[in-house]
């Protein structure tokens, strides 16, 4: 037991910790899943939204110190406990997530490995089965080193953590782990193989029949009765298709894609605000004297964002912005970046920097 224990409190820390970092590279990213699981459709506690990038910086910080502080053994009793009620937090997300098929993606390790809901909660399982272990025998565990080593240690990695949380939320991640990433291809990213595989669904009818609502399978529709009454179809994924990496991009304006004309273009700049109500003021001042700068350099620059119409006009007029806002998905936004607003530049379709708005004085204008 003392090495199976040993060998657990190993691999709890060291997860722990590469959990916590990887996450910490992008808290941005992880407090979008949070407001995914505080949302009215899912956990219905939408007063916690407002707060979950805060939250998300300080479970991520915590997951670091309670993994070094699982390997340094300092006060085994306090972080035994508190590595499990964090481990009975997570197991219930994921099980939330998998069971109800709520969030399809719990951000565990964040972009760098996606995870399926099924695999997210089979992880916390084990993990919650080697707490359960050390905590029952914590009696082999023993210090590496004295309290005020430890203590030093601790402290140092909370101001390292700290940092480089303050950094990338103030920049960008360290590393982009996203398909968006630098060197990314758009319309290549999109395409799918020829024979790749496509989705099966499984179509049903639901008709009134004297008075009754039946349903109807696709072949069972040559048997209608005379007098059946269509109400509504469904349709079921049986089996789910090639789904290539970049699947859910659009530039639309006015009810028509420009999507293939910008992928075209040979020096294009995209200004990304996925919510322009939530856009950082001071960020979105900037722009109008930024993209001027670009279009005298030969950049055609647009805007884009998931906001209406009327609130992107709004704020084209309040900062006096030279270009057009275009629409895109929310979510795939906050996918390509998380800086609000933020800087993307594309030469005939390929990303080639990507800057958060207070870098834009090191965008390469070529």
């Amino acid at each position: 037991m003392k090495i199976i224990t040993q060998l657990s409190r190993l691999i709890v820390g060291v997860l722990f910790i590469i959990s916590g970092l990887v996450k910490l590279n992008d808290p941005m990213g992880f407090s979008f899943k949070l407001e995914e699981y505080f949302s009215e459709s899912v956990l219905n506690l939408p007063f916690f939204e407002p707060h979950a990038l805060a939250l998300a910086v300080i479970l991520v910080i915590a997951e670091v110190l309670l993994g070094v502080a699982l390997l340094l053994g300092f006060k085994k009793k306090l972080t035994l406990s508190l590595l499990f009620l964090m481990i009975l937090f997570f197991t219930f997300l994921t099980f939330y997530s998998a069971y109800f098929n709520k969030v399809t993606d719990c951000g565990c390790f964040g972009d760098a490995i996606p995870l399926t809901p099924w695999s997210s909660f089979t992880k916390d399982v084990v993990l919650l089965v080697l707490i359960l272990i050390i905590i029952i025998n914590q009696k082999y565990i023993r210090p590496l080193f004295n309290c005020k080593i430890s203590a030093i240690i601790l402290l140092a990695t909370l101001l390292l953590c700290s940092f480089m949380g303050y950094w990338v939320l103030n920049h960008l991640p360290l590393k982009d782990f996203r398909v968006y990433k630098v060197g990314t291809n758009i319309m290549k990213g999109m395409e799918i193989p020829e024979g790749a595989p496509k989705s099966v669904y499984e179509m049903s009818f639901l008709y009134r029949v004297n008075g009754e609502e039946k349903r109807f399978t696709d072949k069972e529709l040559g048997n209608l009765p005379a007098d059946a009454e269509f109400i509504s179809r469904e349709d079921k994924l049986i089996t789910p298709g090639f789904l290539p990496a970049i699947h859910d991009f659009t530039i639309d304006k006015d009810g028509e894609s420009y999507l293939e004309a910008m992928m075209s273009e040979p020096k294009l700049i995209m200004l990304i605000s996925y919510n322009l109500s939530r856009a950082d003021e001071k960020g979105l001042e900037m722009l109008s004297d930024f993209a001027k700068q670009a279009t005298a350099k030969g950049y055609k620059v647009i805007g884009m964002t998931a906001s209406s119409t009327e609130e992107t006009n709004a704020v084209i007029k309040k900062y006096q912005l030279p270009f057009d806002y275009y629409t895109c998905d929310g979510t795939t936004l906050k996918t390509i970046e998380r800086g609000n607003p933020s800087i993307v530049v594309l030469e005939n379709g390929t990303i080639t920097e990507k800057k958060h708005w207070k870098d834009a004085s090191t965008v390469h204008l070529k």
